[in-house]
């Protein structure tokens, strides 16, 4: 990739930090402020021209500002049907289908089911090297747990499903049989009753301490912990519980991956839904002091926990790296790795994560039967140049 012109400063880093949060603090893992004589070492491997901005539907995150929570206004976000504009005041979270009591909630009737925080990150499926991993993002989320809503309305035996609907919406083209009908439809996502009921979906009013922007789904959204961004469906407007499957565009047709299987000795294509996230290491920072570089990054998954990190520098063998203590489950986990006496020049460096089951980030080649581009998690080697 060509060499970019972008070079990161300490006031940028101090900007995507405590700065950038206001007055909230930030937790025990969070990365130590940079040291007078320390230096951002730059990265070559970003392309001319490369930014933030990518017009109104989508903002890459800098990874190169990274920290424990992300500010809000430097949060990613992409989004299909545009950006709805709705009044708090009069909003009304529609809850319909297979409930004993159907329910119109406003902010206060969430509010009054109980608040909690949840310290959360995620990608969207399509992050990799290509947007420089800044498709990802990590913040703490104020809200209440799905199940005490669906608690208040009272869940049907015969439920299956549960969709959420945003107030997003737009004209579709939906193909069947080699005809198209167009239709207006709302971004919609569904999951199982039983995921539904268990103590971890999450609908969001705010993040790091105020009320959600209109990019991150104002003024509810939901938070799948462990997913992928496109389940968490933003600007909330209906959830409606059903029977039968939901096969909406972004559910049944738009958000698949294609990978090559054995099953029973034969090579089969299978297609699967984009759910939970699959384990991924981002080497994003590298600082020096002195005669000492040091590496900062973060591994997302979807919350199993990590063995280890290992870092390998200009193909050298695999080392460990330090991982943080303290981290939250499905929070992303911040990993650092010290070494010394590189030379002038330019070098690589990439990260490999391992999970307590073994499980271990795939390199390019083990990905090679993945015939769709989303959920690459495949290492990402950087360069960078010491002058």
């Amino acid at each position: 990739m060509a060499g970019t012109t972008h070079e990161l400063t300490r006031r940028a880093i101090l900007r995507g930090g405590v700065a950038g949060l206001g007055l909230m603090a930030l937790p025990g893992w969070a990365l130590p402020a940079l040291a007078q004589d320390q230096q951002i070492v730059p990265f070559t491997d970003y392309p001319d021209g490369w930014k933030t901005e990518r017009g109104p539907e989508s903002r890459l995150f800098d990874i190169r500002t990274l920290d424990a929570f992300t500010p809000a206004d430097q949060f990613f976000t992409t989004q299909h049907l545009g950006h709805p504009t709705i009044d708090g005041a009069a909003f009304r979270l529609q809850v319909t289908g297979l409930v004993d009591r159907e329910a119109a909630l406003s902010l206060d009737d969430l509010r009054g089911l109980g608040q909690i925080d949840l310290d959360a990150g995620f990608e969207c499926s399509g992050n990799s090297a290509r947007s420089m991993q800044g498709l990802a993002s990590n913040g703490r989320w104020t809200g209440v747990r799905l199940q005490d809503v669906l608690r208040q309305v009272g869940v049907k035996p015969n439920a299956r499903e549960v969709v959420f609907f945003g107030a997003d919406k737009g004209t579709e083209e939906v193909e069947f049989r080699g005809r198209t009908y167009p239709v207006e439809q709302h971004y919609g996502r569904s999951i199982s009753i039983a995921q539904a009921t268990a103590p971890e979906p999450f609908l969001a009013t705010a993040l790091n301490g105020a009320p959600l922007t209109v990019h991150q789904g104002f003024p509810l959204r939901l938070i799948m912990p462990g997913w992928y961004g496109a389940p968490n469906v933003k600007w909330v407007a209906n959830i409606h519980v059903q029977e039968d499957p939901y096969l909406g565009k972004y559910q049944a047709r738009w958000y698949r991956t294609l990978r090559a299987e054995t099953i029973g000795g034969e090579q089969m294509w299978k297609e699967t839904a984009i759910t939970r996230m699959r384990l991924k290491s981002v080497v994003a920072r590298v600082t020096r002091q002195g005669d000492t570089l040091t590496a900062h990054g973060f591994v997302l998954n979807d919350g199993t926990p990590i063995r280890s990190v290992e870092v390998r520098v200009d193909n050298g063998p695999w080392t460990a790296a330090t991982v943080a203590a303290g981290q939250n489950t499905y929070a992303w986990k911040l990993f650092s790795y010290n070494w010394s006496g590189a030379s002038p020049g330019e070098h690589t460096i990439v990260s490999r994560a391992t999970d307590i089951n073994g499980g271990v980030q795939p390199t390019s080649d083990d990905l090679a039967t993945k015939k769709t581009f989303l959920e690459d998690n495949a290492q990402h080697e950087r360069t960078f140049m010491i002058g």
